[in-house]
């Protein structure tokens, strides 16, 4: 089926505060809409409006046809406790949903009791019939094990029984790209499809987000997706007030931007000045009618009455010149000045140099379960700056902490260098966990740093108050990942393990890292599939991890 949403004077926000207002957008078959902006601009939020979950604050959503099939996949950080992995796809592409509806409609079809007051149940189950089978709920169990088989998934038990709860990262992310690709929805919303995601998953999204003859809204920081995928850009600019659609692709969007921004700099500049050259005007020309009204009357005897006639008359002149201006002024058009964005300014704390060899493994292998990594011999020298690659399982994690010495090899040997101090932002974001206060768990791991510090430095990394006293559990994962780049800055670190540093972060933060990696000057490992990073940051050497061996590239 085509499909149109149509989302008209939209307003969305949560309890008394409105993220966005007066949003128009309009998705037809073939639009593939990138939602960009910085976190907190109400991204997510314009997604639960547009799949019909949340009420919107005014404007409204419709559906051509109003039956139309929208799938939001929104993300998941915790997985369901007891939930199989056929479970999972069938929930997440809507088919569990479409079947409990199925199974309710022919419940009241045999029972009308059953049914709901002003409906008729053979409508009410024809019309439950169609959407279960446009939602291929019908043969999803037999196109579910070839598609795991593509996505080279092997699990150690039939998909209903292997329990997502059982998986590693890697695999679950899988799992989603699966059910993604086993959905067969008419609209679909996806808010940060390529978290987690390795190359070869990446590009399989690309193919079928490009591919779909539906329309398209997403959610992305991966610039590189987003570059190969969308056909125009909305974005939500938070500090503005504002939305704007832009037509064309990413990399498009970013130049309009830039003129649309410097053009409205121009604006204001131009208002701002001719505004205060007709104010100085008129403050002169009001100061010389003062001056004349009181020369006329000091200067004028009483018996020159034409001179003092005439000082008056020039002095009334003067006045209103001054009417004048003062009209112009209010005739101008305001222009709003252009509200500075907040930006995250982020530097890497150094340390003293370490040692010349940061660390090295030799013929080291780990295991873990059926996993075997290995064996490994590598040398990490000090300023030594590595990309590290390689489909997801592969052990890439397994091979930073081999090199940070938090894993000790179960054959070979593996070294740490002396001096070294490293920090790292993991890709669990682990450092900073559990259920104590932001700002208590951040000044256990720096006891040096006075309590107003601490609060002073979180907030440089857009974490306020309402932030600091909050269960660092409860914090999302984009906020624990600003708290973790907050613990870099606030440490002295020469060996810097970042783990997939760019996921949960918005685009402008993702920039600011990258800048701050340029001017750090300690060894780095970087793991990352965010391609534009792996172009902008300067590395010396790149290593791919794959069936259980580190290659040299």
């Amino acid at each position: 089926m085509t499909a149109t949403l149509v989302a008209h004077d939209l307003a969305g926000g949560y309890g008394h505060r409105t993220l966005f207002d007066s949003l128009d957008l309009t998705v037809a078959p073939g639009d593939v809409i990138g939602v960009v902006g910085a976190n907190g601009a109400g991204k997510t939020t314009l997604l639960r409006l547009l799949a019909g979950i949340d009420e919107p604050q005014a404007g409204g959503v419709r559906r051509r046809p109003a039956d139309a099939f929208v799938g939001w996949l929104p993300q998941e950080h915790e997985r369901v406790p007891g939930e199989t992995v056929a479970a999972y796809i069938a929930r997440r592409t809507g088919c569990a949903q479409a079947t409990g509806d199925l199974d309710a409609a022919a419940a009241a079809l045999g029972d009308p009791a059953l049914a709901k007051p002003g409906e008729d149940p053979a409508d009410v189950y024809s019309a439950a019939l169609d959407r279960w089978l446009a939602s291929g709920a019908a043969d999803l169990e037999e196109r579910l094990p070839a598609v795991l088989a593509e996505l080279g998934l092997d699990l150690s038990d039939t998909p209903d029984r292997a329990l997502m709860t059982s998986l590693s990262g890697g695999q679950a992310a899988r799992v989603g790209l699966a059910a993604l690709l086993l959905s067969r929805f008419d609209v679909v919303l996806l808010d940060e499809p390529t978290n987690d995601l390795d190359l070869d998953g990446l590009e399989r999204l690309e193919a079928f987000v490009t591919g779909l003859r539906g329309g398209v809204v997403l959610v992305s920081h991966d610039r590189e997706f987003l570059a190969r995928c969308v056909t125009g850009i909305l974005e939500l600019d938070l500090a503005q007030g504002s939305n704007r659609l832009y037509g064309g692709g990413y990399d498009a969007y970013l130049e309009e931007r830039a003129t649309v921004r410097r053009h409205a700099r121009e604006r204001y500049d131009e208002f701002a000045e001719k505004k205060a050259d007709l104010v100085a005007r008129a403050r002169t020309q009001r100061e010389w009618s003062s001056q004349g009204v009181r020369n006329a009357m000091r200067t004028a005897p009483d018996n020159d009455k034409i001179k003092r006639k005439a000082s008056m008359e020039s002095s009334e002149k003067q006045a209103q010149k001054v009417r004048q201006m003062e009209s112009r002024i209010a005739r101008l058009e305001e222009v709003d000045e252009p509200r500075k964005e907040w930006q995250l300014q982020f530097t890497i704390g150094s340390a003293p140099r370490s040692s010349s060899v940061v660390s090295t493994l030799s013929g080291a292998v780990f295991r873990q379960g059926a996993f075997t990594l290995g064996p490994v011999s590598v040398q990490v020298n000090a300023g030594e700056r590595i990309g590290i690659t390689g489909p997801n399982g592969a052990g890439k994690s397994t091979l930073l902490r081999a090199l940070r010495g938090t894993q000790r090899p179960d054959e070979g040997s593996a070294a740490l260098g002396a001096n070294v101090r490293i920090g790292e932002i993991d890709q669990a974001r682990s450092q900073l966990a559990g259920s104590r206060p932001l700002a208590t768990a951040f000044e256990a791991l720096v006891p040096e740093m006075a309590t107003g510090e601490v609060r002073t430095l979180l907030a440089k990394f857009g974490l306020k108050a309402d932030h600091v006293s909050r269960p660092v559990g409860e914090l999302s994962p984009g906020e624990r990942t600003r708290a973790g780049m907050a613990l870099l800055q606030a440490r002295g670190v020469n060996v810097l393990v970042l783990d997939e540093p760019t996921n949960h972060l918005d685009l402008p933060a993702i920039e600011q890292l990258e800048r701050a990696l340029e001017t750090y000057e300690g060894c780095l490992l970087l793991v990352t599939h965010d391609r534009r990073m792996l172009d902008t940051v300067r590395l010396d050497r790149q290593w791919r991890v794959a069936a259980g061996r580190v290659v040299e590239l």
